[in-house]
């Protein structure tokens, strides 16, 4: 297939454009620079900007499906994930791409009393702007009807986890739960060949 990954240069886009070189898959990886990035190798790196339709849609021209792992920490998270959704909502519709899976967070998908991670007692509340960033940025996906995917770690991420090629898809969140980088891009890609979520978000948990 013919994907293309906004934010390749962060550790979950890496891991993805790595996993989609793997499958043989050719790979658009857009960056905000390419000149920062000339590691990314053996695949079509371009210049583009997530929270802009019309880069968004330059960027996804002639592609088959989309990810985005793209976060800007130099924004206020409510409006870079609002816009940004909004952007790849249009974008992609205007390329003609329909099929979209988004990296998320674990903090707005539901706990084992139901609610969200973030409500639950006892969850740490110093991000909390940036978890309602993550579920606005949702929001708008769902006032769209791009045919996406949400996928989030269960917990979170091992950051220095190596790939053991297995993950399980998680029942609900679990802040105990760590999935490394490279077994998440598995999830990311096995939801790109062969959609089991479509408009709807799951989490996603160590094998």
């Amino acid at each position: 297939m013919k994907i293309v990954i906004f934010g390749a240069g962060g550790r979950a886009g890496r891991q993805a454009v790595a996993e989609a070189q793997r499958r043989g898959h050719q790979v658009t990886a857009v960056v905000r620079d390419p000149a920062h990035h000339r590691d990314l190798v053996d695949v079509r790196v371009v210049a583009g900007d997530v929270t802009d339709a019309v880069s968004v849609g330059r960027a996804a021209a002639g592609q088959e499906a989309a990810v985005s792992a793209a976060v800007d920490l130099s924004v206020p998270p409510h409006n870079f994930f609002t816009v940004s959704s909004h952007a790849l909502t249009s974008g992609l519709t205007q390329a003609g791409v329909r099929r979209l899976v988004m990296v998320g967070l674990a903090a707005i998908m539901p706990g084992a009393s139901g609610t969200a991670l973030m409500d639950e007692p006892g969850y740490p509340s110093e991000y909390r702007s940036f978890y309602l960033g993550h579920a606005a940025g949702l929001a708008e996906l769902r006032r769209g009807d791009l045919d996406w995917a949400y996928l989030a770690p269960a917990g979170d991420f091992d950051h220095d986890g190596t790939r053991t090629g297995h993950y399980r898809l998680a029942a609900h969140g679990d802040p105990d739960s760590r999935i490394s980088y490279p077994d998440f891009a598995i999830a990311l890609l096995d939801e790109i060949e062969t959609p089991r979520h479509r408009r709807a978000a799951a989490s996603v948990r160590e094998g």
